[in-house]
């Protein structure tokens, strides 16, 4: 079955690949996912964005595997990594993922008498393991359910039987985004002004063969309400002979509720977050995690598998003790696999740069959760053998630039993003490669590499200052003002440092606070290096203004406005420069459904031309956005959504 199952997903890659290119130039081109062509190499386990894992013995071999959906774009399916290791009990190093259908969203497994049933909104998919998706059975109109909310996120279904009677009930988590809104509510000190998000479970209790809503499920003397995502989790963690609920939530957090009651007649106290050996709350590394229940290691407690939303899943192991009337977790530790396609978190976004000067190009590259990491290139060889992605680190700390709850135009929901994007270039002229970065903030920061040739070591960030000639500059929308000339800019968008002007001092091209693409002028003043405002030379020829999926918004000759959008539609504009068609000048390339080009064709009176040619390729990568980067000069290397990275081939 593995074997049949590697070669359909062979197949899927190479057609999901192999679509002719739109642009002419690019016919003879594919891109093709990256993989580390290392085989001794261990990663952690991870699909593309957001994992909603279903872990069960799905080959029956008397182990847990893992199956995991993943609902985006470009790596949507359902997933199958099978677990080949001999003892539960010590680190599973699960096998590559194999691809056995497709992505969906709400996926919730329940074990009944030991066997896995999965269930999707209101409905079974009966014999899951032999039919995947395609025996549906409804359990329970879900409209009846939802329609009840403005908006929802979350819906999470799941049989337990409540009342110990015999027969399966259902469990329903709904979120409800009404009150949270989403967008530009913070008020002048930072303070979200909206209300927060809800996840409520209902009871939906078998009557003779008939789920009837019992309504929302009591914690203490109130609905029982988590930030968002509920997840819900009614097992019995503590083994008292009763069953709890564990729920998850939109962020990082598990909260515990107890059942004071009886096996027969649940009653749940008031929630309380779960905590580790030494008194620290259980956190996931980033957010919308999706726990799912399970005796992972059989050693007859019950564990936690819960999916991050990079698409990484981890283990949060019951202890077995119980303190204070609530069962104690280890903190997470994030499952392995054999290593396969590159991957570093979820909306990647890739420099590519001889980092340690060795002689061949590695990756720095960003990502949602804000990291900064250093993917080597291990012998420089077509195509290179990969390692590990590392965090890299300031003054001995891990780079992790993160909202808060202030930092995000979106609101707090969005705390432990960061959205770092980056180039990397020489910026300060000491002939040692820096890191130049944006993020979820806006603020344009740089990390100065104090190491040595081919050991780079990173100070602390320093803001990029601008020599504005009254207050900086920032977006209308930011409840908070730039200090000391800093350079603020939109979110989410590539700061581009390149010698544009060929003067040999780095300048900086980027969107400004109005979404249009800008020139920053790096000059000398009495010794020192300072940078200009930006100034709007870039035209768009027949196409001025576009949005930030580079739909025309105006089709007329003006400044390259690459993002008109504001608030939280703002920035998101991935780029990088290079001559593109060697004719001896900077074309453009920014983030699309693959990369598309703006061909430079020329320079009036001080204005750069540039003309939009649409997408290079046929293959869509982005739900959100890609962001593009050269690994050579004819080779682009794009960081996908999903976190992966795909380069560009020769077709046969």
């Amino acid at each position: 079955m593995v074997k049949s199952n590697c070669l359909f997903l062979l197949l899927v890659l190479t057609v999901f690949a192999c679509t002719p290119a739109s642009n002419q130039q690019e016919r003879s081109r594919i891109l093709v996912p990256m993989k580390y062509n290392n085989p001794e190499l261990v990663v952690d386990l991870g699909v593309g964005l957001w994992a909603w894992p279903l872990p069960m013995d799905f080959d029956d071999d008397g182990d847990i595997d893992l199956i995991v959906s993943c609902p985006d774009t470009p790596f949507n399916g359902l997933y199958f990594f099978e677990n080949t290791s001999p003892d539960p009990g010590k680190q599973i190093v699960f096998e590559p993922p194999v691809k056995i259908g497709p992505g969906k969203r709400h996926l919730q497994i329940s074990l009944v008498n030991d066997e896995p049933r999965v269930l999707g909104q209101g409905i079974e998919y009966k014999n899951f393991k032999e039919s995947i998706f395609e025996q549906e059975v409804q359990l329970y109109p879900k409209d009846s359910l939802e329609n009840q909310f403005t908006k929802i996120r979350f819906s999470q279904w799941k049989y337990v039987d409540y009342e110990n009677d015999g027969d399966l009930d259902l469990i329903a988590g709904i979120d409800e985004w009404e009150d949270y809104g989403w967008d530009n509510a913070h008020d002048s000190v930072g303070n979200w002004i909206n209300g927060p998000l809800h996840g409520y479970v209902f009871l939906l209790e078998n009557i003779d063969g008939i789920h009837e809503n019992r309504g929302k499920i009591m914690a203490g003397d109130s609905p029982l309400d988590v930030y968002g995502a509920p997840s819900p989790n009614m097992m019995d963690f503590d083994n008292d002979g009763d069953l709890d609920l564990i729920c998850g939530e939109f962020i990082d957090r598990l909260t515990w509720f107890e059942n004071i009651g009886s096996r027969e007649h649940p009653v749940f106290s008031k929630g309380r977050f779960l905590l580790d050996e030494i008194g620290d709350t259980i956190r996931m590394d980033l957010e919308m995690i999706i726990p799912v229940a399970i005796d992972m290691d059989k050693d007859g407690d019950v564990d936690l598998i819960v999916g991050d939303e990079d698409g990484r899943v981890a283990l949060i192991e019951n202890t077995g003790l119980v303190s204070d009337n609530m069962p104690v977790f280890h903190q997470p530790q994030y499952l392995k696999q054999k290593a396969d396609l590159v991957k570093f978190g979820s909306l990647a976004t890739p420099f590519a740069v001889d980092w340690d000067e060795d002689g061949d190009q590695d990756l720095i590259s960003g990502n949602a959760a804000g990291y900064i990491g250093f993917i080597e290139n291990l012998d420089g060889e077509n195509p290179p053998k990969w390692n590990k992605p590392v965090y890299l680190k300031s003054e001995g700390e891990v780079i992790r630039i993160q909202a808060g709850d202030k930092g995000s135009i979106q609101g707090p929901a969005e705390k432990k993003w960061g959205y770092t994007t980056l180039s990397v270039a020489d910026w300060d002229g000491d002939d040692l490669p820096d890191i130049v970065v944006n993020s979820i903030w806006g603020k344009i920061l740089w990390y100065k590499n104090i190491g040595t040739k081919g050991s780079p070591l990173l100070a602390k960030h320093q803001a990029i200052v601008v020599e504005h000639a009254g207050e900086a500059a920032k977006p209308p929308w930011n409840w908070w003002d730039p200090q000391d000339n800093h350079l603020v800019t939109q979110w989410r968008t590539t700061p581009y440092a390149i010698d544009w002007d060929r003067d040999g001092l780095m300048d900086l091209i980027m969107l400004d606070t109005e979404g249009y693409l800008s020139f920053y002028q790096r000059y000398v003043k009495d010794g020192a290096l300072k940078l200009k405002p930006g100034a709007r030379i870039f035209y768009g020829v027949n196409g001025a203004v576009f949005d930030n999926k580079n739909n025309v918004i105006d089709a007329t000759t003006g400044p390259l406005r690459l993002n008109q959008g504001v608030a939280g539609k703002s920035g998101r504009r991935k780029l990088t420069i290079t001559d593109w068609d060697q004719d001896d000048d900077y074309d453009l390339l920014v983030n699309s459904v693959n990369v598309s080009l703006f061909e430079n064709v020329g320079t009036e009176n001080g204005k750069v031309m540039f003309e939009h040619r649409g997408p290079l390729f046929d293959t869509k990568l982005a739900g959100h956005t890609t962001s593009p980067s050269m690994m050579t000069e004819q080779m682009i290397l794009v960081g996908a959504e999903d976190g992966h990275f795909y380069h560009t081939v020769q077709s046969d």
